[in-house]
């Protein structure tokens, strides 16, 4: 049966709509832009005071390092500020069971659907058990990830991730004894896994070779085979500071971009998480192979990363994506407001990401929210326009931040007034998965949730 969602605003394929709905099919895909008067037989959603937007994407997640949000942000003697976090994400890397991951990632996949968030990327490198042994099943871990992700209803690409080494030319650390396999080992676990879910509505499965430090030349580039051949999203975390330069240029004489440019591992289907710490000569790399960018703002200002360049990247057509990557916030539309305005703090101007190309700020930082994360995934979607996945939220236009909201000023609204406390409803599939701000399993998700943060406390560091 079809479905009219009927809200009195509405943002979807490219443009603004008033007096019009959203019409879904049974199988959860977008089968129309309609007025309630050209869809008689359709039955009818009524969501007065609400306006209805593309469902976000947020396509770069490690949901386990949800358990140590605001338990690493201070200093630790000798001034090295990024130990702090790192020691809890070793922590809370070693502590976590399946069970545990399960329970963990089932409360920030709630998070994120709360706040309008319809599909995640997670990077997923946590493979082996708390000695650093296989289990039976190489595949334990990702299958509680992706468990957990279906019993909220999120859509979920799960990147699997290569994780072969400490770093360049560095002896394998204790604290990453979870993440380690062969990279025999992984191309098969990886086959597997996309053996098992298909035919999962929600589940998709992407390559994700960690970074060039964790991951030799070699093995990336057949990874990158690998990929190609099965027409799977690659994603890899490149350049987020200047020391992984550094060292990279020291073992192959090449920065990461322009090594993974010279071995034709750039294309379409590539995405380079943080790149921050580019040349204007290796954005042009990256555009000249179409390949997409995923943002972090939120970890990237509480690491001390740095800015993203998203103004240079604008200007040659390279498509940004946003993530919430570590969890110490989980609000897309806040990074992406974040994306202009730390550039706004670095070079003391206004409206640096507007009028490129002729695109109005508002409209792209929210293609970049939403349609450009959904690509970066492998995913058609973020749009609404029809035959895409009909994945959506809507928000209280009587909300506090932002009311006098029109359909002039929707997309900019959204993107640099909204709070998620104003989001709503959120359909996965064009079913509604949050309903007035309440999941249906919310108390028993953070119920569980707690009991594992519990243990974590106790254990101590």
């Amino acid at each position: 049966m079809l479905r009219i969602f009927l809200p009195d605003l509405m943002f979807a394929d490219g443009r603004a709509h008033e007096g019009a709905g959203l019409l879904v099919d049974e199988a959860g895909r977008v089968a129309g832009i309609v007025r309630l008067e050209d869809a008689a037989s359709a039955n009818v959603v009524r969501m007065p005071g609400k306006a209805l937007l593309p469902g976000l994407a947020n396509a770069h997640s490690h949901t386990f390092q949800r358990l140590f949000r605001g338990r690493a942000e201070g200093r630790v003697s000798g001034g090295d500020t990024f130990w702090t976090w790192r020691e809890q994400m070793y922590r809370a890397a070693g502590f976590v069971s399946p069970e545990d991951v399960y329970d963990v990632a089932r409360a920030t996949f709630l998070e994120m659907l709360t706040a309008g968030i319809t599909v995640v990327g997670e990077f997923h490198y946590l493979h082996n058990d708390r000695d650093g042994r296989p289990y039976g099943d190489a595949n334990t871990m990702a299958k509680a990830v992706i468990r957990a992700a279906e019993s909220v209803g999120i859509r979920i690409c799960l990147l699997r991730s290569a994780y072969l080494r400490a770093g360049f030319q560095r002896e394998p650390h204790a604290g990453q004894r979870r993440f380690y396999e062969t990279a025999d080992g992984y191309l098969k676990n990886l086959e597997e896994l996309i053996g098992d879910v298909t035919g999962r509505p929600l589940v998709t499965v992407g390559a994700a070779p960690h970074s060039i430090r964790a991951v030799p030349l070699r093995v990336m580039e057949e990874i990158a085979a690998f990929a190609k051949n099965r027409e799977l999203p690659l994603h890899m975390h490149i350049s987020e500071q200047p020391a992984e330069n550094e060292a990279c240029v020291a073992e192959y004489g090449a920065t990461p971009v322009c090594l993974m440019a010279e071995h034709k591992i750039l294309s379409s289907r590539t995405t380079l998480v943080h790149a921050i710490h580019l040349t204007e000569d290796e954005f042009e790399r990256v555009a000249a192979r179409g390949s997409t960018i995923c943002s972090c703002p939120t970890t990237e200002r509480n690491l001390g990363d740095g800015v993203f360049p998203a103004d240079v990247a604008a200007r040659l057509g390279i498509p940004v994506a946003f993530g919430t990557d570590s969890q110490a916030q989980i609000d897309i539309l806040e990074d992406a407001r974040q994306n202009e305005y730390h550039l706004r703090l670095v070079q003391r101007e206004r409206g640096i990401l507007d009028d490129v190309d002729g695109e109005e700020i508002g409209y792209r930082l929210l293609k970049s929210a939403t349609a450009a994360g959904y690509g970066a995934l492998g995913l058609k979607g973020g749009t609404l326009a029809v035959g895409e996945h009909a994945d959506f939220l809507t928000f209280d236009l009587n909300d506090v931040t932002v009311m006098g909201t029109d359909a002039v000023s929707l997309a900019s609204q959204a993107v640099f007034a909204l709070g998620r406390a104003a989001v709503r409803d959120v359909a996965v599939a064009g079913r509604l998965v949050v309903e007035d701000g309440r999941h249906a399993l919310d108390e028993e998700i953070r119920g569980r949730y707690r009991n594992v943060l519990k243990r974590f406390i106790e254990e101590g560091p």
